[in-house]
């Protein structure tokens, strides 16, 4: 737990973190793309100018191992090849919900129905 009372998650740590969370909110905000769109729209925005289409490639594949993006299609490209479509998953949303939340808050702000809800749905993965 980082020491503003926010969980961090394995997703946003690290020197990638920033490049994950640009291709979450890519993906959110445009739907389903392909790997070289999101490659595309990660070379607009001014940090991730000279990241290149390998190191895109790459963390869609791991992100989609671990379960954050996956694939829902496919659309034929204008070379005539078809590419797989990426969307995000549910995990993934309440990843960037979680990555939002300060916990210190929640808890001081909650009320007694929704502590007892989140109560309950951690308590049955333990």
């Amino acid at each position: 737990m980082a020491g503003d009372g926010r969980v961090r998650l394995s997703v946003f740590k690290g020197r990638e973190a920033r490049l994950n969370r640009a291709m979450f909110w890519i993906l959110a905000f445009e739907g389903p793309l392909t790997i070289y769109d999101i490659c595309k729209r990660v070379r607009t925005q001014r940090p991730f100018r000279r990241t290149g289409y390998s190191v895109v490639n790459r963390k869609v594949r791991m992100m989609e191992s671990l379960g954050y993006v996956e694939r829902i299609g496919t659309r034929r490209t204008k070379a005539g090849f078809e590419a797989f479509l990426f969307q995000l998953t549910t995990r993934t949303y309440l990843a960037i919900l979680l990555n939002q939340i300060d916990l210190d808050t929640f808890i001081g702000e909650a009320d007694e129905a929704q502590v007892l809800s989140v109560l309950g749905v951690l308590a049955s993965l333990i």
